[in-house]
């Protein structure tokens, strides 16, 4: 009888998942590297989640990721959470230590990770578009990256609000909210634009209500939405000479960390890429 270790097995968890391309492009990355390993995607009705969760438990499955609204559903079912996905209340990267599932939350730092290869985020002014999921992940990093004040501009007061309240009060970092019923004016003192709503991938060719005639050419601009990934603001900041980090950046690097964080691998990015553009039809 063999004595091998079983399969190691991760899993996406989310319900709709038609389109999604992390299955692909994991699996690519892990054929690339040679390993016994597979990567699943569970579609779970959403009266099933604790269940599904159990079941990664006492399975032993190894990790995986949470997709859409699972993303914050997936906490109270959970054995414990990082400090990064505690504060912004979002999980999208599950980790197996010692039989305990944990949350994590790779969003943000993908963000950060493709900014520092144009600019670093520390001791920097930054405008952050949208008080979401997403956006709350990425304001918890750029704090903690001690970035010199961040801008939330949403349009509901009420969500714009307590994320200052997060980013001022428990992190400790400048913070104001800019209400965002007309043409947001990006200041010239901005050195970050992020772009962290879901606006654009609803129609990516529609203009966002920014007003970017005062915004300074050497300011990084970053758009979260992957496909496509040249959004509107993406070719507006292009034509303005601004630096720009697209979606597809930063959904392959947040798979890169997960990979990492998964297998203690360093993933070959380049496998990625090809595998996303080649899913999404780029």
């Amino acid at each position: 009888m063999s004595d091998a270790p079983l399969q190691p097995i991760l899993a996406l968890l989310g319900h709709g998942l038609g389109g999604n391309p992390t299955q692909y492009m994991i699996e690519k990355a892990i054929v690339h590297h040679e390993l016994d390993w597979r990567y699943l995607s569970l579609d779970v009705p959403p009266e099933q989640l604790e269940d599904a969760v159990r079941g990664m438990r006492a399975m032993g499955f190894r990790g995986g990721n949470c997709a859409g609204d699972y993303r914050t559903a997936v906490l109270p079912y959970l054995d414990r959470l990082s400090r990064v996905a505690e504060l912004a209340g979002v999980v999208n990267c599950i980790l197996s230590e010692e039989g305990a599932l944990v949350g994590e939350n790779t969003e943000g730092k993908a963000v950060l990770s493709a900014l520092r290869r144009r600019i670093d985020a520390a001791g920097q002014r930054v405008v952050l578009l949208g008080a979401g999921r997403v956006a709350r992940a990425v304001a918890v990093e750029l704090a903690l990256a001690q970035v010199a004040e961040i801008t939330i501009v949403n349009r509901g007061e009420e969500a714009g609000g307590n994320l200052v309240q997060l980013i001022s009060g428990e992190l400790q970092t400048p913070a104001s909210f800019a209400s965002w019923q007309d043409d947001y004016s990006v200041p010239p003192e901005a050195r970050i634009l992020i772009q962290a709503t879901s606006a654009a991938a609803e129609d990516p060719d529609a203009s966002l209500p920014l007003n970017l005639s005062e915004m300074a050419p050497e300011t990084v601009v970053a758009d979260v939405t992957p496909n496509p990934p040249r959004t509107a603001l993406v070719r507006a900041a292009q034509d303005r000479g601004c630096p720009v980090v697209d979606g597809l950046e930063i959904l392959i690097e947040q798979a890169a960390i997960n990979f990492k964080l998964w297998t203690g691998l360093e993933p070959n990015t380049d496998v990625m890429h090809d595998a996303v553009e080649e899913f999404l039809e780029l």
